[in-house]
């Protein structure tokens, strides 16, 4: 019988396959700012973590606590409802609270139907605001909605704020889609209902930012949004938004939902879309869990941020999601102890070693992809699989430098990873200073 062979055919001339990376963004830069502290948002801009606290605004304590926590997560923005006059009334006791604690992270004031009420007779407050948030669905009707959205502007222009206008889904300008459903009645081929909603999101954002420029507010102070629930949905009427004006964007699904579902539809939706250039400052809208901090969803920005290689905001881990080949806990327990060491140690390593957050750790369960998966990261090591000699080989800048043994590996790395982090990045920072 012949022997047969598969050959495995190889050119020379094909051309390189060409590197991802996320399309340029192409928007205006806005500027949101407290004090010294200054937020720049589009234009050149890394794109903006943001969220938004749960908290009753009236209790000015509770809130500025919140505002705290998500800061510290790594929200640059975050945003407050300010829908009553106590609510309004406590915004200047947030602000002196959080300058009390050295926080100068910016504040959103979320308005809706009484804003430009709240504006009005609370000055403090608006001035204590960074930047004001205005759904132009439920600013009125007929005459009223353009009189109030102007109070709101006005407002805007006064205090020299950035102004974000959300148009939601489910609070649509009624007369707008009311409109735009008779002009398609009368089409020869009507659209879709849906691409009649898509229409009714895009043309009111676009529409009520023209406006806003046409009272005076200037350009590069507007923030657009459009938020749905669907992923397809988002990516639809943001490709829109984005081809129509050059505001800077704000993405996010709004109401994503709870725990994996959220998390999985945002990073989908937002994802897509960041990596064709669309988008500029991002919310992930996620429902706690019961007893689930806040905190999860300004995690979760981070991540998608990181993950398409935008921004650096904690250690890169890879880490072994463990097989048949790593069934004893062995693996399992050191890699979480290491896993919690690199978190806790973040805010120390943050403020004395600059740029740590580039960091890239490999944590590997067997012999398979340990050392290799390993000696690709900047500090790696090859933790045991099961059945596997208790040896741990480290490698270091793609060099193996040691095997630890024992019990007490787990430890014995920490103390090489923050050797490692002080060496190198403790040079940055003495050029910092």
């Amino acid at each position: 019988m012949k022997n047969s062979q598969t050959k495995i055919q190889t050119q020379t001339d094909f051309e390189p396959i060409a590197l991802a990376s996320p399309h340029p963004r192409r928007s205006r830069q806005a500027k949101i700012a407290w004090e010294s502290c200054v937020v720049t948002v589009g234009g050149d801009a890394p794109v903006r973590v943001q969220s938004m606290t749960n908290t009753d605004t009236a209790d000015a304590i509770g809130t500025a606590i919140q505002v705290k926590e998500l800061a510290q997560a790594g929200s640059e923005l975050v945003r407050i409802t300010v829908n009553t006059p106590e609510a309004a009334a406590a915004v200047p006791s947030i602000r002196e609270q959080l300058d009390k604690m050295g926080l100068s992270v910016p504040l959103v004031g979320d308005f809706h139907y009484n804003g430009h009420r709240l504006l009005t007779d609370f000055p403090d407050c608006a001035q204590a605001l960074s930047k004001y948030r205005i759904n132009p669905g439920n600013v009125g009707r007929g005459d009223k909605r353009d009189l109030q959205f102007g109070q709101m502007i006005d407002a805007a222009m006064r205090w020299d704020k950035v102004v974000r206008i959300g148009v939601n889904w489910g609070s649509l300008d009624q007369e707008l889609l009311a409109d735009l459903m008779d002009t398609n009645s009368r089409r020869s081929t009507p659209w879709q209902v849906r691409q009649v909603m898509y229409e009714a999101l895009v043309s009111s954002a676009v529409a009520s930012g023209r406006r806003a420029e046409e009272m005076g507010l200037n350009g590069d102070q507007i923030i657009l949004s459009c938020k749905v629930s669907s992923v397809q949905d988002l990516i639809a009427v943001y490709r829109e938004l984005a081809q129509r004006c050059d505001y800077a964007l704000h993405l996010g699904l709004t109401e994503a939902g709870m725990g994996t579902k959220g998390t999985v539809a945002s990073t989908a939706a937002i994802a897509i879309l960041l990596q064709e250039g669309i988008g500029d400052t991002i919310r992930v809208s996620l429902t706690p869990q019961p007893g689930e901090a806040r905190t999860q969803e300004v995690l979760v920005s981070c991540e998608i941020l990181q993950s398409l290689g935008m921004r650096a905001f904690a250690p890169s881990v890879t880490a072994c999601p463990g097989c048949g080949r790593t069934t004893s806990t062995t693996f399992q327990d050191l890699a979480k102890q290491i896993d919690d060491f690199l978190r806790s140690r973040m805010p120390v390593w943050r403020e004395r070693y600059p740029g740590v957050e580039n960091l890239r750790v490999a944590v590997m369960g067997c012999i398979v992809n340990g050392p290799g998966e390993s000696k690709q990261a900047d500090i790696g090591i090859s933790l045991p699989g099961t059945g596997e000699a208790p040896a741990a080989p480290v490698y270091i800048d793609g060099e193996k430098t040691t095997t630890l043994r024992g019990d007490n590996i787990a430890n014995e790395f920490h103390e090489i990873v923050e050797h490692y982090v002080e060496k190198r990045f403790g040079v940055e920072e003495e050029a910092h200073a």
